[in-house]
């Protein structure tokens, strides 16, 4: 191939409506996170947009370099084309055929690229266009893909089904698009209040059970429970085995406390997907909820330890497979913590402070591994040290109140054995710099002198 027929045929890749062409993995941390996200973490599509799948998983292929494997995708892809869309087969082939396009170009077989980039132009010709159409069908194409795609994507996706509904506004699947992508976009500014997209696409599709279990999800947090329950039985009865729908509906029942029903349900999916890690992680993290409410009602010591054990196994699948979920590590260790175990304790702890934590959540480490040398390691330098460290991030929150009564107490009990003890004296002066309106230290000595020494036993409740 001549280089002026190879820049032609890479002007015309550019052109072509693809996975290549739409940016996908911009802004990712890396490619194992996104497909991560795209295979594993992400709900939605149960059973139905195989094609679809493929199509991001070829473009997956590619990028690790598996290019043989992402042309078997991309067959997989046509098939699932012929067998679910047979009356739109071209229009709908047409991302199939700009990806085959572009792996046989990053391959070297320009002439196969060329073939494919000429069976795009012959389809797009018929709408007057040379290599790509204004189809709502490619809209809703690339809006599947986008929301599969998640993070970013979703404000992208959510245009594109807009625009397929301009077109096209009652058909349902367009309708489905918009309400999900909706839905994920409903906590960020500005506002995008789901709920009538999500009933006007249940009202074109009854069938959709997904989408009732996100507007349950939506009512919940409206208060409006009720009706929010009742969608959810209404899905479960309709798609039993549908995990997109178990997993939404197992969310509703851990917000409203109902964590065994939640575990039932979680446990239901895993078993048709024993491998995803997110399964784990939230049926471990529903397990460490039963544990705080066992221990809060001073429950039976042996039931309190087998809740622990399944809190633990299920939590530490998914932080082997994926150490960057979040305070999953600090999880595992308070456990550990809680049943003796306190060098697999301090593994976890030091796993998480290893990692790149918000302000926020460092602090709540601090708090944790405090109470975990105090209480259990008897180490009472460390925890104030970790104490310390905690309030100087952010005095004003609930942790940063928690670790200043800490210190307060320690520094009390110190003062009862020795009023003129150096530490208590230091703790003081620190905590008094705190806060500008707190009594001279002298005062604030006897103060705490007569509120009394009792510093209440830890618990992995304690946060």
């Amino acid at each position: 191939m001549s280089e002026t027929t190879k820049n032609s045929l890479e002007h015309s890749l550019q052109q072509l409506k693809s996975h290549f062409t739409w940016n996908l993995v911009e802004g990712e941390h890396s490619l194992d996170d996104f497909e991560d996200r795209v295979c594993n973490e992400t709900e939605f599509q149960n059973s139905e947009f195989k094609a679809t799948m493929c199509n991001i998983q070829a473009y997956i292929k590619h990028r690790r370099g598996q290019h043989e494997a992402a042309l078997g995708c991309l067959r997989q892809a046509e098939e699932f084309i012929r067998r679910e869309h047979a009356d739109q087969a071209e229009v709908r082939s047409l991302v199939t055929w700009g990806n085959y396009a572009w792996v046989y170009y990053h391959l070297g077989r320009f002439a196969e690229a060329q073939l494919y980039v000429d069976k795009v132009k012959q389809v797009c010709q018929k709408f007057s266009s040379p290599y790509r159409i204004e189809s709502p069908e490619l809209d809703c194409e690339e809006g599947w893909t986008r929301l599969k795609c998640g993070g970013n994507q979703n404000e992208r996706a959510k245009v594109c089904f807009e625009k397929a509904l301009q077109k096209n506004p009652k058909n349902p699947e367009f309708a489905s698009g918009l309400a999900i992508a909706s839905y994920r976009l409903d906590n960020k500014p500005p506002s995008q209040d789901p709920v009538n997209p999500l009933r006007e696409a249940i009202r074109l599709n009854p069938d959709n059970q997904y989408v009732k279990v996100l507007l349950a999800l939506k009512l919940q947090k409206m208060n409006k429970k009720d009706e929010g329950e009742r969608l959810v039985e209404e899905a479960l009865e309709k798609a039993p085995l549908a995990t997109d729908v178990i997993r939404g509906a197992a969310k509703l029942y851990r917000r409203t406390g109902d964590l065994d029903q939640a575990i039932e349900l979680l446990r239901k999916a895993l078993q048709c997907m024993p491998n995803n890690i997110y399964l784990h992680c939230h049926i471990g993290c529903c397990y460490r909820a039963k544990v705080l409410e066992v221990e809060k009602m001073g429950g039976e010591r042996e039931e309190l330890q087998r809740l622990i054990r399944h809190a633990i196994d299920h939590l530490k699948r998914a932080d082997e497979s994926n150490g960057n979920f979040f305070r999953i590590s600090s999880y595992l260790a308070c456990l550990y913590a809680q049943v003796g175990q306190y060098e697999e304790a301090e593994y976890y702890f030091q796993k998480e402070f290893s990692k790149e934590l918000s302000p926020v959540a460092k602090q709540v480490l601090h708090l944790r591994y405090g109470n975990f040398q105090l209480f259990q390691r008897k180490c009472e330098d460390k925890a104030i040290h970790h104490f310390i460290e905690g309030v100087k991030i952010n005095q004003g929150s609930k942790e940063g109140e928690k670790m200043r009564n800490k210190l307060q107490r320690l520094a009390n009990i110190k003062l009862s054995k020795n009023r003129a003890d150096p530490k208590a004296l230091h703790l003081l002066a620190f905590l008094q710099e705190l806060n500008e309106d707190m009594q001279p230290t002298a005062e604030y000595s006897e103060r705490c002198l007569d509120s009394g020494n009792h510093i209440p036993s830890a618990s992995l409740a304690e946060e």
